[in-house]
């Protein structure tokens, strides 16, 4: 029996069979602008982009060795 998740990521991978590499990166590339607006907005008051980007980057970079360059490039 397959589940809701498994027929989920089924479907996700046969619509993007069809893509083009040009069309996949474009996908992503769109769907990480619509997931940065969401956090963006869930603040309140709203973040503006570049806020929001460097409090996600900080917490990518949270677990991993402190890097001088990477604390430069990301506040």
């Amino acid at each position: 029996m397959r589940s809701v998740a498994d027929l989920l990521r089924l479907e996700d991978r046969q619509a993007i069979e069809p893509l083009t590499p040009d069309e996949r990166v474009a996908l992503a590339l769109a769907l990480g602008a619509r997931d940065l607006e969401a956090f963006r907005a869930a603040h309140s008051p709203p973040l503006d982009s570049g806020a929001a980007a460097r409090i996600l980057e900080r917490q990518r970079q949270a677990s991993r060795r402190l890097s001088r360059c990477i604390e430069e490039i990301i506040g």
